[in-house]
């Protein structure tokens, strides 16, 4: 892959998302969790699989969350390693990629509702 999987700039904003999302769950009031928009889109360039990430977490930076997509019809959110992701190997070669020219036109939960309804991420 000629361009980083996660850049700093990337990373920096997933882990201010986390810091965020973690500050409202634990804050007194009980407000409901931040819906971000996703600030990245992976995926898988010879599968179905299709990741829409919001946060890392803060405690443990190898922890992204978002809308999880394994080609199975059933997208659901969830964590995912970067590490596993980003050391995935797939035949001939290749592996899981950031979509450099994506960017979110709506919250996560607008993605998570689409998704559930078609059975797929269609980002």
């Amino acid at each position: 892959m000629s361009q980083q999987f996660l850049t700093r700039v990337l990373r920096d904003k997933l882990i201010s998302n986390g810091i965020k999302q973690r500050k409202m769950r634990d804050s007194s009031e009980g407000e409901k969790d931040i819906d971000f928009e996703p600030v990245v889109k992976f995926f898988n360039p010879i599968g179905a699989a299709t990741w829409l990430i919001t946060e890392i977490d803060p405690d443990n930076q190898d922890i992204m969350f978002g809308l999880c997509d394994l080609g199975f019809q059933c997208p659901e959110l969830g964590d995912v390693s970067i590490k596993e992701m980003s050391e995935m190997s797939l035949p001939m070669g290749m592996k899981i990629e950031r979509d450099y020219h994506w960017r979110a036109k709506k919250t996560l939960s607008a993605y998570t509702d689409e998704a559930s309804a078609a059975g797929h991420i269609s980002a």
